[in-house]
């Protein structure tokens, strides 16, 4: 804390010890106390910095004013984190696992050879909905922010034959499709990678929101924006019928949602399934 004193910013750094031969002890880095106790005592601005081979639980983040996880990063791990830490260039990445509060509220693991588990296809983030968490999964900031507006959606009838204008031709191929601006909000260059959820109806039971599409923008520079499309094929609104062992299309009624994590969801659309065709109006799936 005394060194920290004098200095502009302070940047405190921890690691978890992994290897191949043997699974962590625990979700705390191997430096969890220095860190709490550090940041408890800091008055500097303060980074924290990890290196980790997956989740952690951090008790210190409320008391530090950023925060940096890098995953293996390989031999250039250093240069990496100082490219990043001093703006030479602007972090885009998206975190594929939940930062959760407290290592209880993940899946505990079995000690025994004979493991009984039981959360189903709520596993990994999906058990987490609903749950207070560190980082949810998807998420990751960078020195910019970006809007999100939605430009149009598209539903079986209007894509079977041809894309409607403004659509990409791939849409044709899809049961739904919808059309999307990313726009850079913010003071500085950057790339945000939008993500594309989909709910299922209750009846298919499916987690409540699944990661169904990504797509990485180009570089945008401030005030600058771009079109994504995000098409939905049969085989993405299908579930495996375990009891007939085959991919079957549940009908009732789906959500959609576009944003930049599971839980920074910008946009939303409704849409209905019925004989076999997505319809943006329930209406159309009314049984004469």
């Amino acid at each position: 804390a005394a060194l920290a004193a004098g200095a502009q910013a302070a940047v405190a750094c921890g690691g978890a010890t992994a290897g191949e031969s043997a699974d962590r002890a625990n979700l705390s880095v191997d430096q969890e106390n220095f860190l709490v106790r550090l940041a408890a005592a800091v008055t500097t601005p303060l980074v924290s910095v990890t290196m980790t081979p997956g989740s952690i639980v951090m008790p210190w983040i409320d008391k530090v004013d950023a925060a940096l996880n890098v995953f293996l990063a390989g031999d250039n791990t250093g240069t990496a984190i100082a490219d990043v830490l001093f703006g030479v260039v602007n972090p885009s990445a998206k975190s594929p696992v939940t930062f959760p509060q407290h290592a209880s509220d993940m899946t505990q693991p079995c000690p025994g050879l004979q493991c009984d588990y039981t959360e189903g296809l709520t596993v990994g983030w999906h058990g987490m909905e609903g749950m207070n968490v560190t980082f949810p999964f998807g998420h990751g900031l960078s020195y910019t922010t970006f809007d999100y507006s939605l430009l149009g959606v598209a539903a079986t009838p209007s894509l079977a034959a041809d894309a409607p204008e403004g659509f990409p031709d791939e849409c044709s191929e899809a049961l739904i499709c919808a059309r999307a601006r990313v726009a850079n909000a913010g003071l500085a260059a950057g790339v945000e990678v939008a993500q594309l959820y989909l709910g299922f109806p209750e009846a298919a039971g499916e987690p409540p929101k699944v990661l169904r599409g990504f797509a990485r923008t180009p570089s945008l520079d401030p005030g600058a924006a771009v079109d994504l499309a995000f098409g939905l094929r049969r085989r993405d609104l299908q579930v495996f019928d375990a009891a007939a062992e085959e991919w079957r299309l549940p009908e009732g009624a789906f959500m959609l949602w576009i944003g930049s994590s599971s839980r920074d969801l910008r946009l939303v659309v409704d849409f209905t399934v019925c004989n076999g065709e997505a319809h943006l109006v329930a209406s159309a799936c009314s049984h004469s």
